[in-house]
């Protein structure tokens, strides 16, 4: 029984290695952890039942949630889904900081199968427009962190910040309430953010019990994971078993990085300071990282541990073979030629990391191969017009009768800063973003879009801050 363990998982291996060489996205299913791991023996298999391939991601600032995100893009293309998408006057998310309704979404991505752009989250709207058997999931992270993060990410896009004139978390926190203004536009960068994506009260304290524990039952009735960025592989692994999905659906790479000169350390007491500053996000990171790990154990800790080295594995493989066999270097956005491959750079000292991939993919792999490694680094903005442009023309063949008028902006009673204005977004559908330029051509004009939210790691397992 032990040989036939270790024949299987060497034929395994070997296949993936294969695959990967020859430039395939492949699927398989991973047997060799039902064989050994006694807790999942009695789940299905994913692979063995069909994919669910409804799911609403609620995408949360500065939680590795664009990593989350251009992982659903690519499943959705190669299953043929429908991705509900952002009408043209939101930009690239659902005209955040309102309070989203299915008014937001454009009509060439209905009816959709996914959703994943950035919203304030609205059940009532969501349940409305996705099919009775979605699946809601969402992604949180340590509220110091992601603080810390946010505060040099909007500092010149939120005025709670910008009031501090030397850019010091330690200046902000000697007294929050100075710089603080609850109904200031872009104040949800500066408090409680995790609580007002959700759709909750921002201003509402976590010591307000009877308001927390409400609001911890609601999510918890509505998402049926929620995800850790601190432990984003651990997550995807729990993803793959809810939603039967093989374990190349959640093979991806870090998105939307901070340079290393970006970042800083926080010391015990600024962390305590933030977390009581964030009391609601801190709260509910609490209960659900909590909740995650009974969740892991569940499945059996060394089981999922034994997923998460494969699937990381898997990606290194993967990466080796876009990248010319070796890991790739990151380079500031600045120093990538490709405009489609260019990351959103925002204002201040920020340095937002993305790749640039080898001049000579196009001689060593497929075209097939060529996209894939193509998709997995693109960024959010480019890659939503990408998606928006391939939908749209599938709802043109769908109904050729109809003269399909762009829609007409939406009246707006909060401003959209730091959302892109719509002047400075790339084309429309059909857009401007080529999914079949693969090369490294130099391109003179960077994405000119806010991507509200860019999230760093924290641990190993946290695989962006967006």
């Amino acid at each position: 029984m032990l040989r036939k363990k270790i024949f299987l998982f060497i034929v395994a291996i070997s296949t993936l290695s294969l695959l990967l060489h020859q430039g395939i996205h492949s699927s398989w299913i991973m047997e060799p952890f039902y064989f050994s791991c006694p807790s999942l023996q009695s789940h299905p298999a994913p692979g063995l039942k069909p994919k669910h391939t409804n799911v609403a991601f609620l995408k949360t600032h500065k939680t590795a949630s664009s990593t989350m995100q251009n992982l659903l893009f690519r499943f959705a293309e190669r299953n043929n889904l429908t991705v509900a998408l952002p009408v043209q006057s939101c930009a690239h998310q659902f005209c955040y900081p309102d309070t989203f309704t299915s008014h937001f979404v454009h009509p060439h991505t209905l009816p959709p199968n996914i959703i994943t752009s950035h919203m304030r989250f609205n059940k009532t709207e969501l349940q409305r427009l996705m099919p009775n058997n979605t699946i809601y999931i969402t992604i949180l992270r340590e509220p110091s962190a992601m603080f810390e993060s946010s505060f040099t990410y909007f500092y010149h896009h939120c005025q709670s910040f910008m009031r501090v004139q030397d850019g010091s978390l330690e200046t902000f926190f000697t007294d929050p309430w100075r710089y603080y203004q609850a109904k200031e536009k872009d104040s949800m960068y500066a408090r409680n953010t995790l609580a007002f994506d959700l759709g909750l009260d921002k201003d509402r304290s976590g010591e307000d019990e009877e308001y927390v524990q409400a609001s911890l039952a609601e999510v918890e009735k509505v998402f049926s994971l929620v995800m850790i960025a601190e432990y984003f592989d651990e997550s995807l692994v729990l993803l793959r078993h809810l939603l039967s999905w093989d374990l190349d659906d959640i093979l991806y790479f870090k998105l939307n990085m901070r340079k290393a000169s970006s970042k800083r350390s926080l010391t015990p007491g600024l962390a305590t300071k933030i977390r009581s500053w964030n009391s609601l996000d801190a709260r509910l990171y609490d209960h659900f990282n909590a909740s995650l790990w009974r969740q892991i154990s569940a499945l059996g800790l060394a089981c999922v541990a034994q997923e998460v080295q494969f699937l990381r594995q898997a990606q290194e493989k993967l990466m080796r073979s876009c990248f010319d066999g070796t890991v790739p270097l990151l380079r500031s956005a600045s120093q990538i030629e490709n405009n489609n491959l260019r990351p959103w750079q925002p204002r201040g000292k920020v340095d937002i990391m993305g790749y640039d991939l080898p001049a000579n993919l196009s001689r060593r792999y497929s075209s097939q191969a060529q996209e894939l490694c193509f998709k997995l680094i693109m960024p959010e903005v480019q890659y939503t017009q990408v998606l928006l442009q391939s939908q749209s023309i599938c709802y043109q063949l769908r109904s050729p009768q109809q003269s399909h008028p762009l829609p007409l902006p939406i009246r707006r009673t909060t401003p959209r800063h730091p959302q892109v204005q719509q002047s400075q977004l790339p084309p429309s559908a059909p857009g401007s973003v080529s999914v079949t330029r693969f090369t490294n051509s130099k391109q003179t004009a960077a994405p000119q879009d806010p991507n509200v939210g860019t999230e760093t790691s924290q641990t190993q397992n946290a695989a962006t801050e967006k």
